[in-house]
């Protein structure tokens, strides 16, 4: 097998918008009408959905990022999910129902969640033609695209994959890889985050957010064959890390919810990096009889992550946001400069918000430009120069 290089994008809501400051800036490093470098694709929760696009325009990837970027730096939060008054006050009811219902046993109201994203489904509708995935790989452009989601009745992290037909579908302990036609639902069980959007059925069982019991992040991308790896996170773990301050009042749900959030979208990723790592440093030591036995192979990483905590950039814009959902952040306890940014940070899917984590992705990957060219092997006498 030869060189296969994986693109790995993770979750985390709105904040999955500094990935795409990140591919606009790869796409300048690579000559203008350059096909996908990347032939594996692996997305999970937010980063499904550009995972998604970049597969079904895996004919030009400056096209393809140009599109995303134009989807991001003018999203408003009405396109992911329900703002107004009467949707927001119905499914806060329903919400708050069902969890009495739940205490006592019953479980009969269906799609329980503090919002209502019906509205990114219909978007996903109309501007994902899934279809293309297939002719991708067929033409050679897509070896595969893979999208993660966590079920809720079996508790394993499935991988839903499309790709070229001598993949093996894998089973290991809690997470197991599946051959399907990758469509909008599974982009929308990937990214529903627990208790604020709702489970997505798919082959009989519920699923939610594919940061959900991901032990191994990373795996996806080795079972479909990646040799090496770039991981565009939202996330950065040296930053994440709480400050500690005198406070003697009890946290709030909106911090309590934020810091699980964190857990979910953070922790496995870290640990999985540094698994991979440890492996690739036995690798070294280890003579090659000993290897070929053993079917260990070092793999090659490339992390890029925000150089600034995205909490404090949200903090800056939660003003944004409808005043429907400032209200119903605000009864949860998520007002400004109360330590409730962080949850907003995951829901502040406004075109203000978007911009800036785009700038800052835009320039990190310039901070990383040499180590992401050499990775991608582009020659350094490139065609720049994608448009704002």
């Amino acid at each position: 097998m030869g060189e296969r290089t994986g693109l790995i994008l993770t979750g985390g809501g709105a904040r999955a918008a500094y990935q795409i400051g990140v591919l606009k800036a790869i796409a300048e490093f690579l000559p203008r009408r350059a096909h996908n470098p990347f032939p594996l694709i692996c997305g999970t929760s937010a980063g499904a959905l550009n995972a998604a696009t970049l597969a079904v325009n895996a004919r030009n990837f400056r096209r393809a990022v140009g599109y995303l970027v134009n989807i991001w730096q003018n999203f408003r939060t009405y396109q992911v999910y329900r703002t107004d008054a009467l949707g927001v006050f119905n499914n806060s009811v329903r919400w708050l129902a069902g969890l009495l219902l739940s205490m006592l046993g019953i479980n009969r109201l269906k799609r329980i969640s503090l919002l209502d994203n019906t509205p990114l489904s219909d978007l996903l509708d109309e501007i994902l033609p899934c279809e293309k995935i297939q002719q991708n790989i067929d033409a050679g452009l897509l070896h595969a695209l893979s999208i993660t989601a966590s079920g809720y009745e079996s508790g394993e992290s499935v991988t839903f994959y499309q790709g070229v037909s001598d993949i093996e579908p894998w089973h290991r302990t809690r997470r197991v890889g599946v051959p399907t036609n990758i469509e909008p639902r599974h982009l929308l069980a990937s990214a529903a985050i627990p208790f604020i959007f709702p489970a997505t059925m798919i082959n009989r069982e519920y699923f939610g957010d594919g940061s959900m019991r991901q032990i191994a992040p990373v795996s996806s991308a080795l079972h479909l064959g990646a040799t090496r790896i770039m991981v565009i996170g939202s996330t950065n773990d040296a930053l994440e890390v709480s400050r500690r301050v005198e406070s003697g009042a009890y946290p709030s749900l909106a911090q309590i919810a934020g810091h699980a959030l964190n857990s979910i979208f953070l922790d496995s990723m870290e640990v999985d990096l540094e698994r991979v790592q440890t492996i690739n440093r036995l690798v070294e030591t280890l003579p090659e009889e000993t290897l070929l036995a053993s079917g260990l192979r070092h793999v090659e990483l490339l992390v890029i992550r925000p150089s600034e905590p995205i909490d404090k950039i949200a903090e800056r814009y939660m003003d944004e946001l409808p005043w429907t959902i400032r209200v119903l952040l605000r009864l949860v306890g998520a007002a400004p400069h109360s330590g409730g940014a962080t949850l907003v940070s995951f829901l502040l899917s406004e075109r203000k918000y978007c911009r800036a984590l785009i700038d800052l992705g835009y320039r990190d990957a310039m901070q990383q430009r040499d180590e992401i060219m050499r990775f991608l092997d582009i020659a350094p006498e490139v065609d720049g120069g994608m448009p704002q």
